[in-house]
């Protein structure tokens, strides 16, 4: 009876710290809404804001996005949107054509190739829709788990959570992980958050990462966040 009753006690101690780590994550969450009405959308946001919730676009926007400021490759996209809007159309695109459209995104020449083979695929493979499914988004040419988790939740509307750089950042800073991959976050953060929030969370840390919670000397004298934030790793702030 002493071991289960400590057993018992184990669990109610550990059922307490997950509801309080839940109930920080949301606390940040909700403040972060808040604080970023002012703030440019992210990437994927601002795509969804202007043509509606759009998985090829969503999809297109995330590959151009990959090692490029949103401040590039959104413009590319919105650029290249004027032609083609339907995995056909940008299919029979000429590369050339493309690269122009999409310059100066990162590794521009071989994304332009690449869009047009994942089109094919989208295309050929699943009848002209881009497929909604892991496994599906997977296969395509140029996607991973971050791009797919963004297409799901920013595109299909589907609990998601996409962990990219500032992600991955801002939650080891914050505590709510300690991890050293995005995928262990990605992991980590669902233990945390409910699903309802996947998809928000993804682009209020993206807004804070780009704009206050930056890599080097984050502004931690203006954070909405700074009272709930331990600075785990941060040697010099502003």
């Amino acid at each position: 009876m002493a071991g289960f009753s400590r057993f018992l006690h184990r669990m109610d101690r550990i059922l307490e710290n997950a509801n309080k780590r839940q109930s920080r994550a949301i606390l940040i969450i909700e403040t972060l809404r808040e604080s970023t009405k002012n703030m440019q959308l992210s990437g994927a946001a601002d795509i969804v804001a202007t043509y509606g919730r759009d998985p090829f676009l969503v999809l297109v926007g995330c590959i151009l996005s990959l090692r490029t400021k949103d401040t590039v490759s959104v413009p590319a996209a919105k650029r290249l949107f004027n032609y083609a809007r339907e995995p056909h159309d940008l299919m029979r695109l000429a590369v050339d054509f493309i690269q122009q459209c999409i310059y100066p995104v990162g590794f521009y020449r071989q994304k332009a190739r690449q869009l047009v083979k994942l089109s094919s695929d989208i295309v050929e493979l699943f009848g002209g829709q881009v497929p909604s499914g892991e496994t599906d988004l997977l296969s395509l040419p140029g996607v991973g788990r971050k791009t797919m988790n963004l297409v799901r939740g920013e595109g299909f509307g589907i609990p998601a959570l996409c962990v990219d750089t500032h992600v991955h950042r801002i939650a080891n800073r914050l505590g709510l992980v300690r991890t050293i991959s995005p995928e262990g976050t990605e992991r980590a953060l669902k233990e945390c958050v409910p699903p309802q929030y996947w998809v928000e969370l993804n682009h209020l840390l993206v807004m804070w990462g780009q704009n206050v919670c930056v890599p080097v000397s984050p502004k931690c004298s203006i954070c909405a966040i700074a009272p709930l934030c331990p600075r785990i790793g941060v040697i010099r702030s502003r």
